[in-house]
């Protein structure tokens, strides 16, 4: 995996502000207003993430909500204050379907879009032994209900919201849980179905998927290059406390970093983070120190080959 000479020490920063994972009650810092978005989103941005990768939430009980409705009460004002890249979800929630799951990036046709890569077993119940109060009668549903979920991303999925949203000019962040997920992208390459450069985004410690270990996240990018060589630009997040940890490891090895509340609460070991904001000037500390340079917006665009923020519907 390699950038172009101008952009080698480059790390790109993605902020998922607030994901469908973590529910209202496990930290009151998770934003779930409109209003709550766009202010942790505009502090990320400042703090150093070129990349916002949003989702919506029900503002009365922050249930996860991926109609374009509830988008919309967000997207312009962000866009309006800030350069970032806005990256729409396509995952939404594992217990939508995919044409739920789409029709946000559909309607807004941003630069960026997730796209998860293969179905999987998708555990939260876990986190039960650590919350057990919760305001809201759907987090315990949430969590337990888990038990029993598979995740669908078929290759029908995947094609049809690749279909969906490529003629509008949007790139994706291609979500891979898992080895196989990697592969399954190399198959629509093949297929001419998406172009280089891929935008791979890791995904590590979340229970039905690849491990946290340090040789999970080698082995990850190890297959990633001998699938994809130099026509994909690899990234990564660690789920809970595996968060900088694996951002660390990856920026090492020449990788891009992803943080946010939807991927981790913490800001350390027992200690809540306050923001997102708190997570993205960790990890552009991490970067730094490693003497590396984190990526502005604009060369975020390049890296990435994206269509430039003029060119959404929102």
């Amino acid at each position: 995996m390699k950038t172009t000479n101008k952009h080698a020490n480059k790390v790109i920063i993605s902020c998922a502000v607030t994901g469908a994972i973590h529910t209202p009650s496990m930290s009151p810092h998770l934003p779930v207003t409109p209003e709550d978005i766009i202010n942790d989103s505009l502090a990320a941005a400042d703090a150093g993430a070129s990349i916002l990768h949003l989702h919506a939430r029900n503002p009365d009980d922050g249930r996860p909500d991926q109609s374009p409705e509830g988008f919309s009460q967000f997207l312009p004002r962000i866009k309006q204050n800030t350069n970032a890249v806005i990256n729409i979800t396509t995952g939404g929630s594992p217990y939508m379907t995919v044409q739920e799951r789409v029709a946000p990036a559909a309607q807004f046709q941003p630069e960026l879009a997730s796209l998860n890569m293969g179905s999987m077993n998708f555990g939260l119940y876990p986190m039960l032994k650590r919350f057990k109060d919760f305001k809201h009668s759907w987090e315990r549903d949430h969590l337990e209900g888990s038990r029993d979920l598979v995740f669908r991303n078929s290759f029908q999925d995947i094609e049809y919201v690749l279909k969906t949203c490529y003629g509008n000019g949007t790139r994706f962040e291609f979500e891979c849980y898992d080895i196989s997920h990697l592969y399954n992208l190399a198959h629509f390459a093949d297929r001419g179905l998406v172009k280089a450069p891929f935008f791979v985004q890791s995904v590590f410690g979340l229970l039905g998927g690849i491990g946290p270990h340090p040789e999970d996240v080698l082995h990850m990018k190890r297959t990633a290059d001998r699938l994809f060589g130099n026509d994909y630009r690899w990234s990564v997040l660690g789920a809970g406390s595996n968060q900088f940890r694996i951002a660390t490891q990856a920026a090492t090895l020449g990788g891009n970093v992803r943080v946010g509340l939807e991927d981790s609460l913490w800001a350390g070991k027992g200690e809540l983070a306050s923001s997102n904001a708190v997570q993205v000037r960790k990890v552009r500390t991490i970067i730094e120190s490693l003497g590396l340079e984190v990526a502005t917006p604009e060369e975020a665009r390049d890296i990435l080959g994206l269509k430039g923020g003029d060119q959404v519907a929102f």
